[in-house]
């Protein structure tokens, strides 16, 4: 019985340590393909005096509004949509919005009474004139065992929409792709991917110089800002190569106005933040919700002409302002692309502290230390993604040491970055000493700066 029990035990052994010798290679190729792919990102395309500006005289000749990751936010949707068409009933010199876009998530576990709630929203909001197109993502179908008959009796029958669908407006291809899930909801079947590109290749017969718009839920991966975790191979299969494609996606909950967030290598991708919450990264590890985290309301609003030229802004609902604005002056032309990591990356820089720059420290009506500091400056369209910062009392002690994800995407204007400490972090009345350095988008790290405060009483 006991030489039975050794042998089990030793096979479990066995069984154990192949797994994880199994999981540690997958990891291991994983990373060797993503410093790869980083690599082959880094070093495509040129360098350019400038970043590109929006001409005077550029015209649009279409006009998009597009979402994502609502997650039950339905309030902010139909503040997004009567925004926009405040925005541009009469806008010149082109005036309307031509369709909106929802790339998925409405709801958090697929439930039916969040459809029908988000539908009636729509109805509410989106005049009938304009066409509304509407993505599922992976939330969508949490609870559906059968992906197909979840869509057509449920998410199909509510929204009254396909799948797939290619939708003209104006001479201009709006490919909308839900796609079939494989074995996980992370995965497309095949024939759902091939219905994608030959969608693609039959509007690249008809572009006439324009560009092709398609939208899916996740991030084509390894392009924009959280597409190496939240992001989908099998999407860059379908969309390598065809360069006058502008792709978006969601999925991510990354922040549009960090400016990895938009990405040109073969093809144009574009991440378009969330209207529910944010995620980031800290140091590389995700799944990071900082301070403000949940105030997410952002939309993308993207214009086109008949020429090759696209330009795409960043709208943020709580300060009623665009915060971001990409243009690109022809998609048709691979190798004049501005947003290639190596451009982006080469007009980036460390941030800089200004000599007067001061910290405060207040407690808040909880009783946590609100520690505030002047921001450094950076360049225009770019970001100080987050701060070391070391606190010191009287005697030299470390009282804290974090590394801080900065909110860049609550759009303030204040200039102040502000973080929340404990409230046995700091003693009222006594003075502390704190070390900061700001690392920007691209990691460029600042000087280090160190400030003196007191804390309020």
């Amino acid at each position: 019985m006991v030489f039975c029990m050794k042998k089990v035990l030793k096979k479990i052994g066995k069984c154990i340590a192949v797994f994880l010798a199994t999981v540690i290679g997958i990891l291991a190729v994983l990373c060797v393909i993503t410093l790869i792919w980083g690599g082959v990102q880094c070093s495509r395309g040129d360098v350019y005096n400038l970043l590109p500006s929006v001409p005077q005289d550029f015209t649009p000749t279409i006009r998009l509004v597009v979402m994502t990751d609502s997650h039950h936010k339905y309030d902010r949707c139909a503040d997004a949509i009567d925004t926009a068409y405040g925005l541009f009933d009469t806008a010149k010199p082109y005036a309307g919005v031509d369709a909106f876009v929802d790339l998925g998530d409405f709801s958090s576990i697929g439930e039916k009474d969040a459809y029908v709630e988000y539908a009636g929203v729509l109805r509410e909001h989106v005049r009938p004139e304009t066409p509304m197109i509407v993505i599922h993502g992976n939330h969508e179908f949490k609870q559906a065992d059968n992906y197909a008959a979840f869509y057509d009796e449920t998410f199909g029958a509510i929204f009254g929409t396909e799948r797939n669908s290619v939708t003209e407006i104006n001479g201009f291809s709006l490919i909308a792709f839900s796609g079939d899930r494989g074995l996980t909801e992370w995965t497309f079947t095949p024939s759902s991917l091939k219905w994608y590109s030959n969608a693609i290749k039959e509007a690249e017969k008809t572009a006439d110089g324009k560009a092709i718009f398609t939208f899916q839920h996740p991030h084509p991966w390894g392009t924009v800002y959280g597409s190496t975790v939240w992001g989908d191979p099998q999407i860059n299969c379908v969309l390598n190569g065809h360069t006058n494609v502008v792709n978006f996606s969601g999925h991510s909950h990354f922040p549009l106005n960090d400016p990895r967030s938009i990405n040109q290598a073969t093809y144009t991708a574009v991440g378009c933040g969330a209207m529910a919450s944010f995620e980031l990264d800290n140091n590389g590890i995700v799944g990071q919700h900082p301070e403000r985290y949940d105030t997410a309301a952002e939309f993308c609003v993207v214009e086109a002409d008949n020429d090759g030229s696209v330009r795409i802004r960043g709208y943020d609902l709580n300060s009623d302002t665009f915060f971001c604005d990409y243009y690109i002056d022809n998609v048709n032309d691979r190798d004049s692309f501005p947003y290639t990591v190596k451009n982006m990356k080469a007009h980036d820089g460390a941030p800089v502290f200004g000599p007067d720059t001061a910290a405060t420290a207040v407690r808040d009506e909880n009783g946590e230390w609100v520690v505030s500091f002047d921001e450094p400056h950076v360049g225009e369209g770019y970001i100080v993604h987050e701060y070391k910062i070391r606190i010191k009392d009287e005697a030299g002690k470390t009282v804290s040491n974090k590394n801080l994800i900065n909110d860049y995407y609550f759009i303030d204007g204040d200039g102040k970055a502000q973080f929340h400490y404990g409230a046995d972090v700091l003693e009222a009345g006594k003075t502390y000493t704190m070390t900061i350095r700001a690392e920007s988008a691209y990691h460029f790290h600042s000087e280090p700066i160190e400030l003196t405060f007191t804390a309020a009483e």
